[in-house]
């Protein structure tokens, strides 16, 4: 019989093993920080005055500098593109509120890549400036080069804008209409009345919105290398491979993660003592205000540009060359293997991340003492790639080195790279970066369950197992099956991870797509980053119907009970 409060009589689950298991898995993502932090003790106070004198100067200052950059572009882009769709009704606004979702999948190195052949001096942009002011030679005339700072910054900006357009965008539907039509009646225009009024209450949204944006952009490295900023991420990449220390990528990866933590917490602290609170069951939504044909079309040409930007010409380029390069050549078998690479890697970091997701999200339901695990199983996904990966290789290198080293002695055989050299570590790796989308999207389907039918099936006599694969398992699938798609789509385009710790001769689509264009050959990459994008979209399609807030957003966005409104 379950046991019960005979003062209250709330139903209290029993089932020590769900928070056990949860409890290890929490344990196997913190293995590669703790890892990173032991590697970074072992760099010498030589290597130490190196990095500070040589290499982060540069990358600090370059990396503050993207990352407000983007921050402020993605904020206004977001917020401005969330506010049109949903503050005014004009043709086409059903089309562009899912079109501005499109940039999505469109990953931030194949943007760069794209934009460095779009605009490059004998490039089809820079030849139709020319030629429409009467210049011959890129000598007489060209463009500012897209290898720079601000280059960088507005092509990351219009990719990662849809992580600030997608809660806001849901913020702005769930405000109470009165609010706005209070301001009104009290002489604001709706200008003001957005500023004062609507604004102030969706940047919860718009925070998280801006942190996710960040968090990928701290991730990047292949569009910062390619278009010539020296992040802190690329100092760890080179540092690493280029000058093979390990000790000083890992003290430049310990850095990085405190920065990410220390922007999380200045964001925290910034809004302490705000609180925001609406009754939304005894209030309308907002209701867009009907535009004229011209000022429609203004609107709806003033949405379309990031669209344009961010997901049209890239997407446009992509096909284009892609196509020239199938009609030379046809499809490489190369490619295909590398399809079949991608996809297997993909599906097992999938199959691996969800099943690990499914027991943390569950333990939680069962023992809501233990949600804090769920909030550990978000660093991952906090911290970039290349430190999970320099975390994962240290770990796994480790490991390997011991069983070798007992195999030689007990059984006289060396087993070499157990798991550096069969891709296990990549898994791992993903697992680790990607733990909180499965995890936050199944605890959130977990919680549309009513407890009441926990309750029934454990007086039926269901244990807490039975209880999740008749009950939770079947009413969750398509929670399940959201994140699933999610996750598999972030390990197909993730390439930080996946390009140092691959084993040799193993190609993705991506990391063929890094070595073609750090080679200058873009047209041999196309028909790779066509796949990439295509698969990317199917995301995509699935926000615009479901109207989800993006990755992650479960975890890192949370209402309380007290209205207080989103935490990260």
């Amino acid at each position: 019989m379950p046991a019960s409060s005979p003062a209250t009589g709330l139903f209290r689950p029993s089932g020590r093993r769900w928070p056990g298991c949860a409890g290890l898995v929490v344990l196997v993502v913190s293995l590669p920080f703790a890892g990173l932090a032991s590697e970074a003790l072992k760099g010498s106070p030589g290597l130490w005055a190196h990095l500070i004198s040589s290499i982060l100067p540069v990358a600090l200052v370059d990396t503050v500098i993207l990352l407000t950059g983007v921050g402020l572009l993605t904020a206004t882009l977001g917020t401005a593109a969330a506010w049109l769709v949903t503050a005014y009704a004009f043709p086409g606004r059903r089309i562009l509120e899912w079109a501005l979702l499109l940039p999505l999948a469109v990953p931030t190195y194949i943007i760069a890549y794209a934009y460095l052949d779009i605009l490059h001096p004998i490039g089809p942009v820079q030849g139709a400036v020319r030629w429409l002011l009467g210049y011959e030679s890129p000598r007489q005339f060209r463009l500012p080069d897209i290898r720079s700072m601000a280059g960088c910054i507005l092509l990351l900006g219009f990719v990662l804008y849809p992580y600030v357009y997608t809660p806001t965008r849901a913020m702005f539907l769930t405000q109470p209409g009165n609010l706005i039509d209070a301001a009104r009646t009290l002489g604001m225009s709706r200008h003001a009345a957005f500023r004062r009024v609507a604004l102030p209450m969706a940047r919860p949204a718009v925070a998280v919105g801006v942190a996710l944006a960040l968090m990928e952009t701290l991730n990047d490295v292949g569009a910062a290398e390619f278009l010539g900023v020296r992040t802190m991420t690329v100092s760890i990449y080179t540092t690493w491979v280029t000058r093979s220390d390990l000790p000083g990528a890992s003290q430049i990866a310990l850095m990085l993660l405190l920065i990410v933590v220390g922007l999380v917490a200045f964001e925290r602290w910034a809004r302490r003592k705000q609180g925001y609170a609406g009754d939304t069951r005894r209030s309308r939504g907002m209701t867009p205000v009907p535009t004229g044909r011209l000022k429609g079309l203004l609107l709806l040409s003033a949405g379309l540009v990031p669209v344009l930007l961010g997901f049209v010409a890239p997407a446009t380029y992509l096909v284009t060359e892609a196509w020239k390069r199938y009609q030379f050549a046809a499809l490489s078998p190369r490619l295909l293997q590398e399809a079949v690479n991608t996809i297997v890697i993909a599906m097992l970091a999938t199959a691996v991340t969800i099943t690990l997701g499914l027991l943390i999200a569950y333990a939680a339901r069962l023992r809501p003492a233990t949600g804090w695990f769920l909030r550990l199983s978000t660093l991952g996904y906090a911290a970039p790639s290349t430190v999970v990966a320099i975390g994962v290789l240290i770990v796994l290198g480790n490991a390997d080195r011991f069983i070798d080293g007992a195999a030689l002695q007990w059984l006289g055989i060396s087993t070499g790279l157990v798991f550096l050299g069969s891709g296990a570590a990549v898994v791992y790796a993903l697992t680790v970066r990607f733990l909180a989308i499965s995890a936050g999207g199944i605890e959130a389907g977990l919680s549309r369950i009513p407890l009441s039918l926990d309750h029934a099936a454990r007086t039926l006599g269901q244990s807490p197992s039975g209880t999740f694969r008749h009950i939770h398992l079947p009413l969750s699938k398509t929670a399940i099956a959201a994140a699933a798609l999610l996750v598999f789509v972030d390990c197909v385009k993730e390439l930080p991870a996946t390009l140092l710790l691959r084993p040799l001769n193993i190609e993705t689509f991506a990391t063929h797509l890094y070595g073609e264009a750090a080679r200058g050959t873009y047209e041999e990459a196309s028909i790779a980053a066509l796949a990439i994008v295509a698969i990317s979209v199917l995301p995509v399609i699935f926000l615009s119907r479901v109207g989800i807030a993006g990755p992650a957003s479960s975890v890192l966005a949370r209402d309380n009970d007290h209205g207080e409104g989103v935490r990260i």
